[in-house]
């Protein structure tokens, strides 16, 4: 059965999910993924670096939910509004798995989650005013940012951190399907320019909740 929300309803559904994602207060629907082999020891330093590394990943789930969500409010197409609370919703897994790692490290959130979050959310509003296909394009130019982002995290995180590895790569398998069923969806390309100035942003987002 379809349940149908008013503009209200939405309203404060996404005033809920943004006040549960900056206070880190997130449930999985699926399990944390797990390694097949159980992680080294890790020193003093390898738990510090991975601990970044994770936190940074974290930061980059919460502006997920945050552009979501100012999606699925500035649509008017129910399907599409769909299409966006779904993937919110699987985001959610990221970020409580992300958190959960970053605990079992040692570490701490980023301080900055409330400006990641604004930023972000406005930005997905600006997208969604636009149109459609530009929401859509947006997210696929994302996903595949973040793609890159992943892989680069492979690279850097320690090799004996199956664990916090476990989660990247599901990581990276959703955010990869996400880009194709936004493609699919009716997303275009988006100019070069605005790609360039996303990866620059991006740059300065990762870059900074590294060390806060």
């Amino acid at each position: 059965m379809t349940i149908h929300h008013s503009a209200l309803d939405r309203l404060l559904m996404t005033a809920d999910n943004a006040l549960r994602t900056v206070l880190g207060v997130h449930g999985a629907s699926r399990p944390c993924p797990q390694p097949l082999t159980e992680s080294a020891v890790l020193d003093d330093a390898q738990k510090r670096e991975a601990a970044a590394l994770m936190r940074v990943n974290h930061v980059g789930e919460v502006c997920a939910q945050a552009l979501y969500n100012a999606q699925a409010l500035s649509t008017r197409d129910p399907a599409l509004r769909e299409h966006f609370e779904a993937a919110a919703r699987e985001e959610t897994d990221h970020l409580a798995w992300t958190k959960q790692r970053v605990d079992e490290l040692g570490g701490r959130l980023s301080l900055l989650n409330p400006l990641w979050y604004a930023g972000a959310f406005a930005i997905g509003l600006a997208a969604g005013r636009v149109g459609d296909r530009v929401s859509l394009g947006f997210v696929v130019e994302t996903e595949r940012q973040v793609e890159q982002h992943l892989d680069s995290h492979l690279e850097k995180l320690p090799e004996g951190d199956t664990a916090s590895r476990a989660i990247v790569r599901q990581m990276r398998d959703d955010e990869v399907r996400h880009a194709k069923d936004a493609e699919r969806a009716g997303g275009i390309e988006l100019p070069a320019p605005v790609r360039g100035l996303m990866r620059a942003a991006a740059k300065v987002m990762t870059t900074t909740a590294h060390y806060i």
